[in-house]
């Protein structure tokens, strides 16, 4: 698969790699301008850990999170932090908490694929695909955009390949 064929990350100049499943910088001065615009600190949390910059990332979501302790996003990506730190377990713990608040309303497919990435991660490539359909199922009902709907197919694939491997 190309690089053209990479899905979107869901911000500018950043692709999911269709192997790792892992967001990275794709084009650098795209994602650069399109920081710079941002006042989201969960924009730079996300390009911090796109760029593999975890210990970043984690000064950056703590202090996000002290300034704003009951954002779902911000705890989401806490978790995502979590997951590129190995912490796969505490990472699930913070996304399954966070499941009964999103259930319903257009943040659970992202919580969905989050925790598909967690399983994915530790190499649990059946609860993976189980996480990633649920994201794919409700992208598809609720008529999300086709790239956040073809992330979900590529990360299904991905963890049905693997899966059938073991």
């Amino acid at each position: 698969m190309s690089l053209k064929d990479w899905p979107s990350a869901g911000f500018p100049g950043t692709a999911v790699n269709p192997e790792t499943l892992l967001p990275e910088v794709v084009d650098e001065e795209l994602c650069a301008a399109a920081l710079e615009e941002s006042s989201d600190a969960g924009d730079h949390i996300f390009v911090l850990l796109a760029k593999g910059l975890t210990a970043e990332a984690a000064e950056v979501a703590a202090d996000a999170r002290l300034a704003d302790p009951t954002s779902l996003r911000l705890q989401v990506l806490d978790a995502e932090v979590l997951r590129a730190s190995k912490s796969y377990d505490r990472a699930e713990g913070i996304l399954r908490s966070v499941l009964p608040e999103v259930t319903g309303k257009p943040m659970e497919a992202w919580v969905f694929q989050q925790l598909g990435k967690v399983n994915f991660s530790k190499g649990q490539f059946e609860a993976a695909a189980k996480n990633f359909a649920s994201s794919l199922d409700l992208r598809v009902a609720a008529g999300s955009d086709a790239t956040a709907i073809y992330s979900a197919t590529v990360s299904l694939k991905r963890a049905l390949d693997l899966a059938e491997r073991e």
